[in-house]
């Protein structure tokens, strides 16, 4: 019985180890054609996880007149290296470019498969991607319980800095680098291409999904989701989830502002963050993916915000 015993352990530590070892196949993007020049790779709708190896997020291929603008590279060089082939079915052109909205891993780790590429950034996102990199890459091992040696921390080559709105010309494509003021993080940047009126995003705009407040200023969001909305963009790319309008924009924010106001109110009132969880209205946000998962945190998140502001 104990032979046997050990047997079974034995088998169980090996199919454990071989599941470790599985690469489960990457989902191909969602391609959405916006118009001759742009195209949106949307990602899968989900938290990463083993079985999607970390991609779920949105990238945005900006076709120029000898190569390609890529935004956002997901979390891993393979994940960078799927990206480069979807990108290399819509057109022959080499990315050139590419352009970080925020530090998160999962948009910055596939920098390194686009090696020669100029990496555009804020100052910010630059100086957070070479803190936490290591970091998200620890996470990234943990969540696919593997290695990714070929996975390394590369920043940008050219940033901006925070509270500006540069034009540009890339390759023929004219841009307008937008940095605010730190709101889904502190060093965001989104990307407004006027004569086509599209704004990719980043994670400040998120479809259907409940953001995630673990690095943001969340004030300062709800201002820049106001100044989103006076854009009055025809189309946007988030960082998560389907395409958007400006209407779509502003459900957000005011989802956002009602959500740091009824903290505030509470906060004034001496409550504490789990008595304000019971005074807000949170019938819209409990329709979205990650309720359970993030909203919670979230409230806290604003909470701590809102007491240091008033302390």
């Amino acid at each position: 019985m104990r032979r046997l015993l050990f047997l079974l352990l034995m088998m169980a530590m090996a199919a454990s180890h071989g599941a470790e070892k599985r690469r489960y196949p990457l989902d191909p993007p969602e391609v959405v054609k916006i118009n001759e020049r742009v195209y949106a790779l949307l990602g899968p709708l989900e938290l990463p996880t083993r079985f999607n190896q970390g991609y779920m997020v949105n990238s945005t291929a900006i076709i120029g007149d000898k190569g390609v603008i890529l935004i956002d590279t997901g979390f891993s060089d393979e994940i960078g290296e799927h990206l480069k082939r979807a990108v290399a079915q819509i057109t022959p052109k080499p990315v050139t470019h590419v352009i970080n909205t925020h530090h998160h891993g999962d948009h910055v780790l596939g920098n390194i498969a686009f090696k020669g590429a100029t990496i555009i950034s804020s100052e910010q996102c630059k100086k957070l991607v070479e803190e936490t990199g290591p970091e998200w890459i620890a996470l990234l091992e943990d969540t696919n319980l593997r290695k990714f040696p070929n996975t390394k921390t590369v920043s940008a080559t050219v940033t901006y800095a925070r509270e500006t709105r540069t034009e540009v010309v890339i390759d023929g494509v004219r841009l307008v680098l937008w940095v605010p003021k730190g709101s889904h993080t502190p060093g965001d940047m989104m990307v407004y291409l006027p004569d086509e009126q599209v704004l990719v995003s980043g994670d400040i705009l998120v479809r259907h999904i409940t953001p995630n407040f673990q690095d943001a200023i969340v004030k300062d969001w709800v201002e820049t989701l106001s100044q989103v909305v006076a854009l009055d963009p025809k189309t946007i790319v988030p960082g998560h989830g389907l395409l958007m309008t400006s209407a779509d924009a502003a459900a957000m924010q005011q989802r956002m502002a009602a959500l740091y106001a009824g903290v505030e109110a509470g906060y004034k009132k001496g409550l504490t963050d789990s008595e304000i969880r019971k005074t807000l209205d949170l019938e819209e946000w409990g329709k979205m993916h990650f309720f359970p998962d993030l909203m919670g945190l979230n409230i806290n998140h604003t909470y701590l915000e809102v007491e240091q502001v008033h302390f």
